[in-house]
């Protein structure tokens, strides 16, 4: 099985505007709602290729459950983590001339967020290697997920003492 994590995943609000004009009201031409951020995109080229994984990652309120559902009826498996402050990002992306892209911030992932995901990520390859010896993909899928973890722990650590 391979996992992919997604930290901040995104609703990513796509539409198209012939003449976009700053400060006037403009009609969409097209509009599309897709779920998307680093890990998903993954997730999605593997269900595309016929190799099955799991998305890990964050989410929060009603974004996030939409944000699951899209994701599940892709065909993909997800184990998400829901977490109580805010709600998954929403991204607007305008497409006309010119794209303009407003991004959203997304939830507030605590420590206890990210210890429960590496829980999570350790009882997934106790359960692997109980089933059978753990693939090579799976050795360095868990490798490259800690190393993100440490480096995201890292970066939420300073953030907080920071102040910003």
């Amino acid at each position: 099985m391979i996992y992919t994590i997604t930290f901040n995943p995104a609703l990513d609000y796509i539409s198209q505007v012939d003449n976009f004009e700053v400060g006037k009201i403009n009609r969409t031409k097209t509009e599309e709602i897709l779920s998307g951020g680093k890990g998903l995109n993954v997730s999605t080229v593997l269900s595309n290729l016929g190799i099955e994984s799991t998305a890990l990652g964050f989410i929060a309120g009603f974004t996030g459950e939409e944000l699951k559902k899209n994701i599940e009826e892709k065909g993909i498996k997800t184990d998400f983590i829901n977490v109580k402050k805010g709600i998954t990002r929403i991204n607007v992306k305008i497409s006309s001339k010119e794209e303009t892209a407003l991004n959203g911030n997304g939830p507030e992932i605590t420590e206890e967020n990210i210890k429960e995901l590496i829980e999570k990520i350790a009882n997934e390859k106790e359960e692997t290697q109980e089933k059978e010896k753990p693939s090579i993909s799976f050795i360095v899928i868990t490798v490259v997920l800690a190393i993100a973890l440490i480096c995201s722990i890292i970066l939420i650590k300073n953030y907080i003492v920071s102040g910003k």
